[in-house]
């Protein structure tokens, strides 16, 4: 008799796990899609080794794959992925396409297939630049038994199987200034790789409608009190109002950057030092206006006994998406933190751009008044 041991209860979210670690520490992986296997790996993690390889590989059959933000910004309008032929595995051509800003579109662009977008998608999921170098494998070829593989269906699934995984690894009583009674749960799932938190601020009685607020994580703000966003603002004034009224919940959600994660984040800032707003330096990185979700936000708060919130925030999407989850949104309240000459351009582009509902003029209005 064999016996056979899993480590795993479903293998594939397994391997794009295991996939996911692969990227971020700048090793290729192998995509099984429907039709056709690639070596795939982010153009961030592109050394001049890395591209002898690939170009040995590749027969010339390589290509580029560009998320549609960055082709903006390339200069073609499009609302889906495209690739771009690499004839030669030329690391500095990649470079300008992807990442420079005075690069712009120098060949034709193709229509991406599942594989290209699965190879996306997996980027995002690693919090890595959103911009992919795809070798499709031809029958025949022997892979490295080293390599991860991943199907490119278990790629297309995660963050729905990911947002309805979630479950409580810990809790306990964390006393806060302004807030002594408080206790920290501690979810497991819901993004992939990460822990998420929900901060319980007194004793929300929860038959009623509890008052939420949807908070994702900003190193630089809530931590460093930065001066080019209100999030920490925002943050300590929930908890203050919360404790000061029938209490709340709070969800810490890790979802850095708008869900492009720290190191994409401190690019951003970088664009933003040289003129950029906040929306235009993200797409110049590729990224759309928001990638964060909110579904496993809400699985959250059911599995705390929450049916009905009052809803603390400035953001329409966040509103739109308890809804849609099924939490009833009885109503919603505005949340706003100190305008800085440093962060009234950031305010102004999410009221604008992005739809949050800021009133600047009435916020500068009573900053000049103290």
């Amino acid at each position: 008799m064999r016996l056979t041991l899993s480590l795993s209860d479903n293998p594939a979210m397994t391997s794009v796990e295991r996939a996911l670690m692969e990227f971020r520490s700048a090793r290729p992986v192998v995509i099984d899609s429907d039709e056709v296997s690639a070596l795939v790996v982010g153009v961030e993690n592109l050394d001049e080794a890395m591209s002898a390889e690939l170009e040995a590989l590749a027969g010339g059959h390589a290509h580029l794959v560009l998320p549609p933000a960055r082709l903006r910004r390339l200069g073609l309008d499009r609302d889906a992925p495209g690739l771009v032929a690499l004839p030669v595995v030329d690391r500095e051509r990649i470079e300008t396409l992807a990442l420079k800003v005075e690069g712009r579109i120098d060949a034709p662009v193709r229509m991406a297939e599942a594989v290209d977008e699965e190879a996306l998608e997996l980027a995002r999921l690693s919090l890595i630049l959103p911009a992919v170098v795809v070798v499709p494998l031809a029958a025949g070829i022997q892979v490295d038994p080293s390599l991860v593989r991943v199907a490119g269906s278990a790629i297309r699934n995660y963050r729905r199987a990911r947002a309805m995984d979630l479950k409580i690894v810990s809790r306990a009583p964390v006393p806060l200034e302004g807030a002594p009674s408080a206790e920290f749960v501690v979810f497991r799932g819901g993004e992939g790789l990460r822990d998420q938190v929900a901060i319980v601020v007194g004793k929300p009685d929860l038959s009623k409608p509890v008052t939420v607020r949807l908070h994702s994580a900003c190193l630089t703000g809530d931590l460093f009190g930065s001066l080019k966003c209100d999030c920490g603002d925002q943050l300590r004034e929930t908890v203050r109002f919360m404790a000061g009224s029938e209490g709340g919940i709070l969800l810490y959600l890790d979802q850095e950057g708008r869900g492009n994660g720290i190191a994409n984040k401190i690019r951003a800032y970088k664009l933003q030092a040289q003129g950029y707003d906040t929306y235009d330096a993200d797409e110049v990185l590729g990224f759309g206006v928001d990638q964060r979700r909110f579904e496993f936000a809400a699985g959250m708060l059911k599995q705390l006994g929450v049916g009905k919130v009052r809803l603390m925030t400035n953001n329409p999407e966040k509103i739109k998406a308890l809804s849609e989850a099924g939490l009833q949104v009885i109503s919603d309240h505005r949340v706003l933190g100190r305008p800085t000459a440093e962060n009234v351009s950031y305010l102004a582009a999410k009221r604008d751009r992005a739809g949050h509902y800021i009133d600047l003029e009435g916020l500068l209005a009573c900053s000049n008044k103290d």
